[in-house]
């Protein structure tokens, strides 16, 4: 999780063909974004790890004092991938409770190489590194 003053993305290659189209660079201000990568096995128990990654977010975004969660999905860098499909389920599913508690939520566009733009405050709460083990 890096906490941002600022974070925009622009679409650039798209490499899930069954998702939407995106193409419009967005920009927020004051927002912690989720750096996600739901792993293969990690499609046994969603609900578990929902749970975790919701309490994780909301401590994360409490600390840097911000009610705003941006999910990134970031498995192209992973050697163990979840299906995109239980992935993108996974993600709606999270931005839905942190929605129903009150957080501004949103994803960046699902199955896109996107061009980044990041700009991080230099403090520690600002990156926040969580793993889920079972």
């Amino acid at each position: 999780m890096i906490y941002c003053d600022q974070f925009a993305y622009k679409p650039q290659i798209k490499t899930l063909p069954d998702f939407p189209d995106f193409d419009s660079y967005q920009s927020f201000d004051n927002v912690l974004v989720a750096f996600i990568q739901m792993e293969k096995e990690d499609e046994a128990d969603p609900k578990y790890y929902e749970t975790k990654l919701v309490k994780s977010l909301k401590w994360a975004a409490k600390k840097n004092e911000t009610g705003h969660i941006i999910l990134h999905s970031f498995a192209h860098l992973s050697m163990s991938k979840a299906d995109p499909y239980i992935t993108k389920d996974f993600f709606d599913a999270v931005e839905l409770r942190l929605n129903n508690t009150g957080y501004k939520t949103g994803q960046t566009p699902f199955g896109y190489f996107l061009d980044i733009e990041v700009k991080a405050p230099g403090r520690s709460s600002s990156r926040i590194f969580k793993s889920f083990e079972k």
